[in-house]
């Protein structure tokens, strides 16, 4: 409400004041409210153009750099949770955190036996206030159950979305969700996960090796050939994951990377992660098999079984835009740009307009593709900035090879 005030009001006469308006509301509100504010600062297609620029510089702060939490009430909740005081925990701990997010804030420390460490803390408070923005959204989601056909089923949505939401609160299953990557990943140097440390880690106290690395700011102003090599890394980390792993990282947005000189990312943060299911695993597969291969047929008869369209005006759409987001393996080389991202956003927006079309043709979203959308537009908006062309089926062509399924190649 605040944005929809405060920000329109400015937004005629003085631009760059309402993306500063923006910026405070979603960070004084932190929880669900910052999440918001990081996408729109990266994610093309959800402001207008013309106000675009405005909007990311302001917001771009809320990817690392949200609102603090008091030291007293950080100190003590580490203490809370580890079970002894923090000189016996750490042999240093800075209790100035180096980034904070919408859920928690980050610290440099040193164990006794030299390591160190980035210890994660929720922010005191954090999750009665993320219950309390589900709580609203439940009543806005039982209005629009009266509003729309059932066939909708907003209620099953809304419940994927909080259950999500509410896992990015236990650090312990973040924890065994990171240890996981690291093990899909396992070997490939280019490829960055920081270790658990888990006698420092707790539900709300995550404690892993200190990584380093350039900002995402620093990686788009490099040269072509090695922006072209984190675009690489990237493609590689998010579909050997999604294709090899069975689990995929829905928060993929620019804070979460640190890039080397040498091409290397490192990936931070494995709170939003969703498993995929045996048999839409075994279907995702195929479907990049047959992008891969460029076989339109084949492609649209597994997007069919994905979807559980059933013909009509709304299975043509989510068809064209299933494809779109597969066009950079059926036209590799491809550049993403910040164009196609954009077209991306509009086409699911679009997508909603389908719900009331004459032929009936509406089906609702299957479980777990909700996040699939979150992760296409935020990973695909990553890779636009990093601007550069990139043979991705060459790339998704060689980690499948190496995995040895039978399903990842012809």
């Amino acid at each position: 409400m605040g944005l929809r005030t405060g920000a329109s009001l400015l937004l005629a006469r003085d631009p760059e004041a309402a993306a500063r308006h923006a910026a405070e509301v979603l960070g004084r509100l932190r929880g669900l409210a910052t999440k918001v504010g990081q996408m729109v600062s990266y994610v093309d297609g959800f402001i207008p153009e013309e106000h675009r620029e405005h909007f990311e510089a302001a917001l771009r702060g809320l990817r690392c750099a949200a609102p603090c939490s008091e030291p007293e009430q950080v100190m003590r909740l580490v203490e809370q949770e580890l079970g002894a005081p923090i000189d016996q925990l750490y042999a240093e701990f800075e209790t100035e955190p180096f980034a904070s997010a919408s859920i928690g804030q980050v610290h440099r420390a040193r164990l006794a036996d030299g390591r160190h460490v980035a210890v994660k803390v929720q922010h005191p408070g954090i999750e009665p206030a993320i219950d309390a923005d589900l709580a609203n959204g439940a009543t806005l989601e039982g209005i629009l159950s009266l509003l729309s056909p059932k066939v909708l089923d907003s209620r099953r949505i809304y419940n994927e979305l909080a259950q999500r939401i509410r896992e990015e609160l236990d650090y312990t299953l973040e924890a065994k969700r990171q240890r996981q990557f690291a093990r899909i990943h396992h070997g490939d140097a280019s490829i960055r996960v920081p270790r658990v440390v888990p006698e420092r880690s707790a539900r709300r106290v995550l404690t892993s090796e200190l990584m380093r690395g350039h900002s995402f700011e620093w990686a788009v102003a490099q040269p072509p050939e090695l922006r072209r090599q984190f675009a690489s890394v990237l493609w590689r980390f998010v579909f050997r994951g999604n294709l090899v792993g069975g689990v995929f990282n829905a928060d993929p947005h620019p804070g979460n990377y640190l890039f080397g000189e040498d091409g290397s990312v490192t990936f931070l943060d494995y709170g939003c992660v969703q498993p995929i299911g045996r048999e839409r695993l075994r279907d995702a597969r195929r479907l990049h098999l047959a992008a891969r291969q460029r076989d339109e047929q084949q492609f649209r008869q597994r997007c069919v079984k994905i979807l559980g369209t059933r013909g009509g005006s709304y299975e043509t759409a989510a068809l064209a835009h299933s494809r779109m987001t597969m066009e950079p393996l059926f036209a590799s080389p491809f550049h993403v740009t910040r164009e196609f991202v954009a077209q991306m956003v509009k086409n699911v927006f679009e997508l909603k307009g389908q719900l009331f079309a004459d032929d009936k043709s509406f089906t609702s979203i299957p479980e777990g593709i909700l996040f699939m959308n979150r992760l296409h537009f935020g990973f695909y908006s990553v890779l636009a900035r990093l601007d550069t062309c990139v043979d991705y089926r060459a790339v998704e062509d060689e980690f499948c090879r190496d995995a040895q399924i039978p399903e990842l190649v012809a």
